[in-house]
């Protein structure tokens, strides 16, 4: 039995945990400590609604302030990680779930794209200036030089990284280089990744320049940039080409004029084409939804009552946005959207009737910020025309929704206990499984001692592991891995396991890792997806074919 806490058969949830008295005391100690902060904090500073662009959350800064952002983030210690996005991004996160939570998670959401300012300006709340990963990057470097700080390479081909770190230190003699590092070309799952962070820890960079690709870099940032002890990891694309001059910039008049795209398919036509030409068709079609159903059916007549509180509790409080959440409605409710931030916050959004793009870049940040503060954002029996917003910028998977406030604070409740509580497991573990909450690279470690005593209380392994996965909101790449090594695990010793009803988002990661049909099949290796789906359609035929004939006959 755990120093903490026992577990122990119930008939009807089959699992259930039993509180020993010092658990009790402790959560009760920490709960008290949590409520004690909340009304200790003061009210924060205002808060700035980022741009959001299908769902993406862009930062309205310039050149000049991403690098002053930058130095705040080398002088604070702490890991931060940020995104150079453009079109492409932004076409890859809608069908890749993983990807979008990684960049609305990003310290920092770069405009590398003019098509991107363009529509800004249609959105009504215009980025200053684009800010290219191929002009943020020297100007980090001069940086760099100048105030000591240590940079790290990582991506690229050997030849390639080597010729930039040589080009660079030719022009900057002072800059400290601490390491360059060139991967074998594998797929995420497959790189060696404790090899890799290993040289990154052992050289302490202060910048780490990550050029995998995307949404490789992206996605192995997101999985390790916590623990590397690197305060600024930056995902650069393909700007370590240009540092080598393997690749040439567009002329200065292309780069302004947002020609640059044409440019760069002229130098590399094969690789480039087709997905210049599949984001402009995916692009301009749901950019055009977002804008028709966010910005042009804005009602006329904008008047309404102001957002207010109604209810503040120590810990938690409730808000009535205004009818039109609009970024007009935004700006003069400001003083109430930063008094929101330091205790949990409900948002009664029935009566709701219009929310602009502003309003989505409202709750995006709403929820990010209450995030880190460790608080929960609910939204309260949303509207229709608040779910249509949310489905037209996938973003069903980022936000709890509950029906009342009952509902509402009992959800607070669940998650509190669950962050809160050592999980631990008894001897006898009941089948199926039951897994439930997140699995990324900021619990995997803790998830993985829980699931290893679940899975060594079997004595027997003759007989399959099923493992229900309804409860797990969302996996990473780090997640996935774990599913991987769960079921290796007990392959090992014999047995085997399979993973049962996966909630989509959860679904939509093992897919784009190509791993969906192995974690997911009950017994063997399943038929391809393309056979299974042909199969189907036969018997569908089948069946219809005596209808057919007897048709044919009359």
């Amino acid at each position: 039995m755990s120093d903490f806490r026992m577990w122990a058969e119930d008939p009807v949830t089959t699992i259930s945990s039993i509180d020993l008295p010092e658990i009790a005391e402790m959560e009760a100690k920490i709960s008290a400590l949590i409520e004690e902060q909340y009304r200790a904090k003061a009210t924060p500073q205002r808060l700035e609604v980022p741009l959001t662009v299908l769902g993406v959350p862009f930062s309205a800064v310039t050149l000049k302030q991403t690098i002053e952002r930058v130095e705040e983030m080398i002088a604070s210690r702490r890991p931060h990680y940020v995104v150079t996005a453009n079109v492409d991004f932004l076409v890859q996160s809608r069908a890749d779930v993983e990807l979008h939570r990684i960049l609305l998670e990003a310290d920092l959401v770069l405009c590398d794209g003019q098509p991107l300012v363009w529509v800004s300006r249609w959105l009504g709340k215009p980025l200053p200036e684009r800010v290219a990963g191929s002009d943020l990057v020297p100007e980090l470097i001069r940086l760099a030089a100048s105030r000591g700080h240590r940079v790290f390479f990582l991506g690229g081909t050997a030849n390639v990284a080597e010729q930039a770190v040589a080009n660079m230190q030719r022009q900057y003699p002072t800059l400290n280089v601490c390491g360059h590092y060139s991967p074998p070309f594998k797929s995420l799952l497959e790189m060696d990744h404790e090899f890799i962070a290993e040289k990154i820890r052992a050289a302490k960079p202060d910048l780490l320049f990550v050029s995998l690709g995307c949404p490789k870099a992206e996605k192995w940032m997101f999985m390790h940039y916590r623990a590397l002890g690197v305060p600024v990891a930056i995902g650069v694309g393909g700007t370590i080409d240009f540092l080598a001059r393997r690749l040439k910039r567009a002329p200065l008049w292309m780069q302004r004029n947002g020609m640059e795209w044409l440019y760069r398919v002229v130098q590399e036509p094969r690789r480039l084409f087709s997905r210049y030409a599949r984001d402009a068709r995916s692009f301009g079609g749901t950019i055009l939804q977002q804008l028709w159903r966010l910005q042009w059916h804005h009602p006329r007549s904008t008047d309404c009552v102001p957002a207010s509180i109604d209810l503040a509790e120590p810990t938690w409080k409730r808000i009535r946005p205004p009818e039109i959440l609009s970024g007009a409605s935004i700006e003069r409710d400001h003083r109430i959207w930063s008094s929101a931030l330091g205790k949990h916050c409900l948002l009664e959004l029935s009566h709701v009737r219009f929310i602009d793009s502003a309003g989505m870049g409202l709750l995006i940040e709403l929820q990010r910020q209450l995030l880190r503060l460790d608080c929960y954002l609910i939204l309260v029996a949303p509207g229709q025309p608040v779910l249509d917003a949310i489905r037209l910028m996938s973003l069903e998977h980022l936000f709890l929704v509950a029906a009342d406030t009952l509902e509402a604070r009992e959800l607070i409740q669940a998650r509190l206990q669950q962050r809160m509580r050592i999980p631990a497991l008894s001897a006898h573990a009941t089948l199926p499984l039951i897994w439930k909450g997140e699995i990324t690279a900021a619990n995997v470690e803790h998830f993985w001692t829980a699931a290893q005593a679940q899975l060594d209380s079997f004595a027997d392994y003759s007989e399959a592991i099923p493992i229900d996965l309804s409860g797990v909101g969302f996996i990473d790449s780090t997640g996935v891995g774990l599913l991987l090594r769960a079921r290796n695990y007990v392959a090992a010793k014999g047995g085997s396991l399979h993973y049962l009803h996966p909630s989509p988002a959860v679904q939509n990661v093992l897919r784009i890792s190509r791993l969906e049909s192995v974690l997911l099949a009950a017994n063997g290796s399943p038929k391809p997806k393309l056979v299974r789906e042909s199969l189907e359609t036969l018997n569908q035929f089948r069946g219809q074919w005596p209808l057919l004939r007897a048709r044919k006959a009359t």
